[in-house]
């Protein structure tokens, strides 16, 4: 008798999004007569269409990790954000359309064999673009499952060659209060400031999204480059990177800061474990009415545990 076990990414087949019909998703558009800014809003999609790398989306699918479903609704995923140096709200889309993203360029430093500077569209020249299909899980217990593009963490950190003394990689989001305005507020400790111990960044499940739903990605899901780690809570994916930096001594990270009793610097996904002020039992995907069971590491148990089976002695859950 054959039994079929259940992974942890995986989902029943009745909440699934047929595959087939994701992937004739521009076909169908097509036939409609209809052009790919008919599923966005105008003004998103024709930001989009002014990236110099639209041309590189949609990547090839990459399903090693899983394929989790129902799939997101784009509207949702790119009108329902947390992006605090744009506002408190969840609406800040708009405001977000103001930020430039070419020139961009990203500083790498710290413990590295030689810092440097590079411009966005010539690192995304020098990576192999793929997409994946990931869960993301915000400590506020909404959830989302969306096609991230662009390449593994691995790969960014070994172009930017640290030395053998590194053990974390910092990374800073963009500073400009002219476009940015909640920058303005002094009593934040901006830039936007995340971190990752050197075997997180190398993990093979360690993403850095320059695209998203086949196209550049949305200024307000991160735009040009964010990271995807997720097996974490959301606040651990900083956005619109402009810094890479590897250190030998842990950082402090923007939540952390903030409150370290509420935002650690791990911030593992565990049901188990309540935010101070809140269960993280469940979770709501945006679109849904109801609320569904969260996940060991969001799902992604199997690959990432043992990342920490010698850091048991540490606050890895929130």
């Amino acid at each position: 008798m054959l039994i079929r076990r259940r992974r942890g990414w995986e989902l029943g087949e009745n909440r699934a999004t047929p595959e087939g019909l994701y992937l004739r998703r521009r076909e169908l558009v097509s036939a409609m007569g209809l052009g790919a800014a008919a599923f966005a809003l105008p003004v998103v999609a024709s930001a989009q269409d002014k990236d110099p790398s639209a041309r590189l989306y949609p990547a090839k699918r990459n399903d090693r990790y899983g394929v989790p479903t129902p799939m997101t609704d784009e509207k949702r995923a790119t009108t329902y954000n947390n992006f605090y140096e744009f506002g408190t709200d969840k609406s800040i889309w708009r405001d977000a359309q103001k930020l430039e993203v070419r020139p961009w360029t990203i500083k790498v430093g710290g413990m590295v064999e030689k810092p440097f500077e590079i411009g966005i569209d010539d690192l995304l020249a020098k990576m192999p673009l793929e997409e994946r299909v990931y869960r993301h899980r915000c400590v506020e217990t909404w959830s989302m499952i969306v096609p991230w593009s662009g390449f593994a963490m691995r790969s960014l950190v070994e172009l930017c060659k640290p030395t053998g003394s590194a053990k974390f990689v910092v990374m800073k989001t963009l500073s400009r209060p002219s476009v940015m305005r909640e920058q303005r507020d002094l009593l934040y400790p901006w830039p936007y400031t995340e971190g990752l111990a050197m075997d997180e960044a190398m993990h093979d499940l360690t993403f850095i999204a320059t695209g998203l739903y086949g196209k550049p990605i949305h200024k307000q899901n991160g735009a040009p480059l964010r990271l995807v780690a997720p097996w974490k809570y959301g606040f651990k994916n900083v956005k619109s990177i402009v810094s890479i930096d590897f250190t030998d001594k842990r950082p402090v990270s923007f939540w952390e800061k903030l409150q370290s009793s509420e935002y650690g610097f791990w911030a593992n996904v565990n049901p188990q474990v309540p935010h101070p002020r809140w269960s993280q039992a469940t979770e709501k995907p945006l679109g849904s009415d109801q609320r569904i069971p969260t996940l060991l590491y969001n799902g992604y148990a199997e690959f990432v545990a043992g990342l920490y089976t010698d850091r048991k002695a540490e606050k890895l859950f929130m």
